[in-house]
C-alpha cells in the first residue's frame, strides 16, 4: 500500500510539474532573451551565444562566441538548477560576465523559459515531446 501511495505521489508531482512549465508562455518570456540571444535551427551567435542544446553544455563553449574570462572560466556546466539560479541575477551567479539582463524574477516565468529552452537539442531542432501516459 505504501508503494502504491509512493508511486501516485510521484505521478502526481510529476504532472504538476509539467503543468507549472508552459512551453507557449516561455516563449513569450524568451522574447526578453531575442534581444542578444537565438534559438533554433537557424540560430546564430549575436550579442550573446546561441542557445540550442544549452542544458548539459559547459559554459562558455559555443564556437565563434567571445565569452568574458569570467563566463569560460566559471567550471559551470548548465542544468535546471544552475540556469535558475543563473537568470535570476546573471552577475551573482557569474561576477564579471558581460550579460546585462538584470534577471527574472517570477519563478512563474522561470519554469516558462526552462520549458522552452529545453526543447531545442544542440542542433536547434525541437525535441519531439512524449504526451503524458508515453504514447
Amino acid at each position: 500500500m505504501r508503494l502504491f501511495i509512493l508511486v501516485t505521489g510521484a505521478m502526481l508531482l510529476s504532472t504538476v510539474s509539467a503543468a507549472a512549465q508552459d512551453v507557449s508562455a516561455g516563449e513569450k518570456v524568451f522574447a526578453q532573451c531575442r534581444a542578444c540571444h537565438q534559438i533554433g535551427e537557424s540560430a546564430k551567435n549575436a550579442v550573446g551565444p546561441v542557445l540550442n542544446g544549452l542544458f548539459g553544455r559547459k559554459s562558455g563553449t559555443i564556437e565563434g562566441f567571445n565569452y568574458s574570462p569570467a563566463n569560460k572560466n566559471s567550471g559551470i556546466t548548465w542544468d535546471e538548477a544552475t540556469f535558475r539560479e543563473y537568470i535570476k541575477d546573471p552577475k551573482a551567479k557569474i561576477p564579471g560576465t558581460k550579460m546585462i539582463f538584470p534577471g527574472l524574477k517570477d519563478p512563474k516565468q522561470i519554469d516558462d523559459v526552462v520549458a522552452y529552452l529545453k526543447q531545442f537539442n544542440a542542433t536547434g531542432k525541437k525535441a519531439e515531446m512524449v504526451p503524458a501516459g508515453g504514447k
